[in-house]
């Protein structure tokens, strides 16, 4: 395990008491957590009262950078396919001129192959970045369920613990 203790927790995230935990350090922290034990995961989380509103916020924050992300992603696609467009078009107009020789013609036909080769490896790169995208939101959604899951089990057993097993026969 990366982190230890509740103070190389806080250490990393640049905060001195967990009051100073926002929602930016929030994701870092439920990002954190797999470096961490779950006994130290829990005595963080048992500390947040309104551990509810916390993970909601962590989802909700976790959402909108997703979204907002895809967003600007899909604008910069957009644009790097209509500037590929704009070039085949071009090309497409030369090559219509009666007045080419062979080779000019070649070598037009050869840049708009290039042109489409060049556009087929930046969708290529463009669907590697959105999987990775939703790897990296897929880690931090199930973080943030498995804070969930280790808080409230940990309150189940901590409940179970303090009260005397009932209506238990042997």
């Amino acid at each position: 395990m990366k982190y230890k203790d509740e103070d190389s927790i806080k250490q990393a995230l640049g905060i001195d008491s967990w009051r100073n935990l926002s929602k930016d350090k929030m994701i870092r922290f439920v990002a954190m957590m797999p470096d961490m034990s779950t006994e130290v995961a829990l005595k963080i989380v048992e500390q947040f009262p309104t551990f509810k509103d916390f993970a909601s916020n962590v989802v909700d924050a976790i959402k909108s950078s997703h979204e907002s992300t895809l967003s600007a992603n899909q604008q910069s696609q957009e644009y790097v396919h209509r500037a590929f467009q704009d070039l085949r078009d071009i090309i497409k107009n030369e090559l219509d001129k009666g007045d080419l020789t062979g080779e000019q013609r070649i070598r037009l036909i050869e840049k708009m192959q290039e042109a489409v080769r060049e556009e087929s490896l930046k969708d290529s790169e463009n669907k590697r970045f959105l999987d990775g995208a939703l790897k990296k939101v897929a880690v931090l959604g199930g973080a943030a369920l498995a804070l969930g899951v280790a808080f409230v089990g940990g309150r189940v057993m901590a409940e179970s613990k303090d009260s005397p097993d009932e209506g238990l026969e042997a």
